[in-house]
């Protein structure tokens, strides 16, 4: 039996078509290998969303080369779909596969199986999702959008949305295994159903992904301020399986740069969709993702950003310096900011990134949440530790095995990445 392991970076999306392609593997007859042992077979899922990402991924796979030096190493992904000639010239590399071509590496590597056009709709999806106690579910691919910076409209193409009745069944099968959670991810998870005939929506697939019987709950993985609509607002109103939390990219808060970024909104349009979500939604918390050093970007700028965030108050700010994209509309402007410079910029921001989670918990503690344990912390026999609905990491003591249950749980006492809490 061919022995095969797998090597992931990147987002959501990448994580489930990893277990698209180990699922592939295992139809094929391929045993999957832990690190330790060598295997036959090495694929290395990719991402170049930034330079520390192609970074990684050519130090990944060196790294399996080492480690498996009689491997076949295949690599796939988006650094796979922009840099192919880069990665071929890796020494170890036996073969790269496009992002279109992902779900059908297994039949890539037998020479009997005849070659198909591959489209997402030949995806069967997957089964099951190892190592995760909540289930990824891809429900669409590619981005319309056109901003400045971001590479991932050139290695994933424009959005293409999973038919419905795929996507139900899917679902059904995890939540049947036992998944207690279904986290919808894509890479414009917003444009779900505007390409599909007839047209659907977002708010549409919730809705009959809700009517699924089982013990569940769904959450959004990621969704643009844009695409935050009246239709959308009443499912999360009417819903009882939707976790009340967003994260909803916000990469600046200075108009001047989101007009350079080619961002579709302004910071005043962001934060009155914000504070109306918070307000129609109680205990909702919003996280987002914020870019330090864009071209051009003054102090003042800069302190826009700042001064929004200590206001929004998010539970989690992912803090990111700018990288410079070949290709991208921002590849060619001017103004980069100096190392040290970001550095303290970078600093200042994850400061007042702190005090605004600090916030939001402040406000939480001896209320009651809902936690869906993951799984026991590292090194203690009794100490579990989950998500809540809103996404604040949970830790809680007891002697019982709570492995992917839903607890209810009163909040404690705040620690710098997690909860205390007490089971109800």
């Amino acid at each position: 039996m061919k022995t095969v392991k797998f090597f992931t970076l990147g987002c959501k999306v990448n994580q489930y078509e990893t277990q698209a392609i180990r699922e592939q593997f295992q139809k094929n007859g391929f045993r999957e290998l832990e690190d330790g042992e060598p295997a036959d077979f090495c694929v290395i899922n990719t991402c170049t969303v930034t330079h520390k990402a192609d970074r990684d991924s050519f130090s990944l796979m060196r790294r399996a080369r080492r480690q498996n030096p009689g491997a076949k190493l295949i690599v796939t992904g988006c650094l796979a779909q922009f840099d192919a000639n880069k990665v071929k010239n890796i020494s170890g590399v036996d073969l790269v596969v496009k992002n279109k071509d992902k779900n059908r590496i297994a039949s890539l590597l037998n020479n009997s199986i005849k070659y198909r056009a591959s489209s997402i709709e030949h995806q069967s999806g997957i089964t099951y999702f190892k190592n995760h106690t909540r289930a990824f579910l891809k429900i669409q691919d590619g981005c319309n959008y056109r901003c400045s910076y971001c590479k991932v409209r050139l290695v994933r193409g424009s959005s293409r949305s999973r038919k419905l009745s795929l996507l139900l069944k899917e679902a059904r099968s995890l939540i049947q295994r036992g998944y207690a959670e279904i986290v919808l991810c894509g890479i414009s998870l917003g444009s779900y159903g505007k390409d599909l005939i007839p047209a659907s929506s977002l708010a549409g697939l919730i809705k009959e992904i809700e009517g699924i019987d089982g013990v569940f709950r769904l959450r959004l993985s990621s969704i643009e301020v844009s695409d935050i609509n009246e239709k959308l607002l009443a499912v999360f109103k009417e819903s009882r399986r939707l976790c009340r939390h967003l994260h909803v990219p916000l990469q600046s808060a200075d108009n001047a740069i989101l007009r350079s970024m080619k961002r579709s909104y302004t910071a005043d349009y962001y934060m009155e969709t914000a504070m109306r979500l918070k307000k129609s939604l109680p205990g909702l918390s919003i996280t987002t993702d914020v870019m330090v050093g864009f071209p051009g970007e003054s102090e003042e700028n800069f302190n826009n950003t700042v001064e929004f965030i200590r206001k929004l108050k998010p539970l989690k700010v992912h803090i990111f310096p700018y990288s410079r994209r070949e290709n991208t509309a921002a590849f060619l402007l001017d103004g980069a900011l100096p190392k040290k410079a970001l550095k303290l910029r970078i600093q200042r921001l994850q400061e007042a990134a702190n005090s605004a989670r600090l916030a939001f918990c402040r406000r939480l503690t001896s209320k009651v949440l809902y936690v869906l344990i993951e799984r026991p912390v590292d090194g203690s026999k009794y100490l579990w530790e989950g998500l809540s609905g809103n996404y604040i990491k949970v830790r809680i003591m007891s002697r019982s095995n709570l492995k992917n249950q839903i607890v209810k749980v009163s909040l404690k006492e705040i620690y710098q990445d997690f909860i205390l809490a007490e089971a109800i």
